[in-house]
């Protein structure tokens, strides 16, 4: 193993603001995500805000999914985190991507665990 974790932080753009606000289809989302990864889920928190957006968490033995839904600007803010090797955080940040329906997508990759952070560039891709 190179590193200790993938750090993968995804901005997504143009999404469905329907699918952005509704809480029971972003965590069902998130969990098939991490499913599909082949990561364990430990444990999943959600929550609706008041009057749009929902934030939440699934953990999983190798880390953590996350969001921040921003409806109103069809935005969300994503991030996989997974140690070790066997997973490949991609595989569920690419899920969710398609799920919400993002039109563009910047991704950031950052190894973890390997002594102070060096970011190369964003990869940009308009879905």
């Amino acid at each position: 193993m190179d590193t200790m974790g993938r750090h993968v932080i995804a901005e997504l753009w143009g999404c469905d603001s329907e699918k952005l606000n509704d809480m029971k289809f972003i965590e069902e989302t998130f969990v098939d995500a991490a499913l599909k990864a082949g990561a364990e889920i430990r444990e999943v928190a959600f929550h609706k805000f008041a009057p749009h957006g929902v934030s939440g968490v699934v953990i999983i033995s190798e880390s953590h999914l996350t969001i921040h839904s921003f409806p109103e600007h069809g935005y969300a803010s994503i991030d996989v985190y997974t140690c070790g090797d066997r997973i490949d955080p991609n595989v569920a940040a690419d899920y969710i991507s398609e799920a919400l329906g993002a039109k563009k997508r910047e991704n950031l990759e950052v190894p973890r665990g390997m002594g102070p952070i060096s970011v190369a560039k964003s990869k940009v891709t308009a879905q």
